[in-house]
């Protein structure tokens, strides 16, 4: 069996804030490549949603809300997902692991 994997328009906007952070940070060809890399990262992982989301940790008492972690350099990135349903998984909130929270 395999899902279907959707972002929220949040999470597209989060994916479009980290990118854009790492953009506005970059002083180097390389931390250009960098920002390339972690979008890469979290899209090739969420990617993997398609086979089994429930292999992932709860992200609270509901069953269906879980959190992907994303490794990626020293730390990473969290990806929170709901499963809609048999065949729909839509990612609804991307942050970098040292963020407080999603936003």
């Amino acid at each position: 069996m395999s899902f279907a994997v959707r972002y929220s328009a949040s999470a597209r906007d989060d994916l479009t804030r980290l990118y854009e952070y790492l953009l506005d940070r970059a002083t180097t060809v390389e931390d250009l490549d960098l920002a390339e890399r972690a979008l890469g990262a979290v899209t090739d992982a969420v990617e993997s949603l398609k086979r089994s989301p429930f292999i992932y940790r709860k992200a609270d008492d509901d069953p269906f809300l879980r959190e992907l972690l994303i490794p990626f350099g020293s730390s990473g990135y969290v990806a929170l997902f709901e499963i809609e349903d048999a065949a729909t998984v839509t990612v609804l909130a991307v942050r970098h692991q040292l963020e407080d929270d999603y936003h």
